[in-house]
């Protein structure tokens, strides 16, 4: 099957979460969860939850911990059996250390032929983009990322 013979439906259902997912608000939030199916998964860097109450929890957690969340979708790409959402995620943390987040990833999306959103995984680097920005722990994290930087010629 390639893209142009894919399910229709699902491709449309992946647009218009693309959509719901850049003008994401906290109001807005149970329309994106109703575009899941209800055995939905979801993985980022830090977590994997099955099920559309842990992904409507995601988020809430994300508007409490956060503020002005807001994620800039870049592109969108359908394959043969997913599609992908490059996005650029900005917020501020509301507690210790209060940092500016800035956040460039990936989300790989998968539909049924319903047109229900069955899988939403997350792709960003955690270690450069979060880790090594954190005060104290960030002294840890950047010599180790420092090992993986090829020497210059």
């Amino acid at each position: 099957m390639t893209a142009s013979s894919r399910n229709t439906k699902a491709i449309s259902a992946i647009t218009h979460y693309a959509k719901a997912f850049a003008e994401l608000t906290p109001e807005s939030l149970d329309a994106l969860v109703a575009m899941a199916d209800d055995k939905i998964i979801f993985t980022d860097p830090f977590n994997r939850i099955e099920g559309r109450k842990g992904f409507h929890h995601v988020f809430t957690h994300m508007y409490d911990t956060c503020h002005d969340p807001r994620f800039d979708i870049t592109d969108l790409a359908h394959g043969k059996n997913a599609s992908y959402i490059h996005w650029r995620m900005t917020a501020k943390l509301k507690s210790w250390p209060h940092m500016d987040l800035d956040f460039t990833g990936m989300t790989e999306v998968h539909a049924n032929d319903d047109g229900m959103i069955t899988a939403h995984y997350d792709h960003w680097d955690s270690a450069s983009q979060l880790l090594a920005k954190i005060p104290y722990v960030g002294a840890l994290i950047r010599p180790i990322l420092k090992q993986f930087v090829l020497p210059s010629h």
